[in-house]
């Protein structure tokens, strides 16, 4: 989807709104919230199209920016931007580490689709499911995960690394 439109529901989301439904008793009434000043943008990719590198990730924070929000997203390494295969979240994991590692402060967070085993399965074919085998999207298994996480750690100890000493003063 558009990153715009995104944007725009965040903004909209992070201030009050006054609107009408219906209580628990089934009465109309007025309800009123004081916004979600927490809310963030994730970069999933759509539209065959992936948005985890850094390119997309300075566009984002720009648009952010211009609407007066928090500039930092989070990357789903999942979905569009692994085509759709699993397997390529390690892919794109790889990127986002590099990313890091050089000292790109926007990316925030990211979002594994992970589990035990990787793959996935169907339910109600009458077979016995496997234990930590997803029954939805397919899933990077543990050892992947690890993998992942600890490239992560390493990227994130060396971007702070990184803002400790300054750039170029190793």
């Amino acid at each position: 989807g558009s990153i715009q439109v995104a944007v725009d529901a965040i903004k909209s989301a992070s201030h009050e709104h006054i609107f009408l439904s219906v209580t628990k008793r089934g009465h109309s009434a007025k309800f009123s919230t004081s916004g979600n000043r927490d809310c963030h943008l994730i970069l999933r990719g759509g539209g065959g199209k992936t948005n985890f590198d850094n390119p997309s990730v300075h566009y984002a924070s720009r648009l952010l920016d211009q609407a007066g929000l928090e500039t930092k997203v989070m990357i789903d390494m999942s979905h569009a931007n692994s085509s759709k295969d699993y397997r390529q979240q390690l892919r794109v994991c790889k990127d986002v580490c590099t990313q890091i590692e050089k000292g790109e402060s926007r990316i925030f967070g990211v979002m594994l689709e992970s589990n035990l085993v990787e793959g996935n399965q169907p339910i109600g074919t009458g077979q016995q499911l496997v234990y930590g085998c997803s029954v939805t999207d397919a899933c990077i298994g543990w050892d992947d995960t690890v993998s992942c996480l600890n490239q992560l750690a390493t990227a994130s100890r060396a971007r702070v690394s990184t803002k400790i000493r300054g750039p170029g003063l190793w």
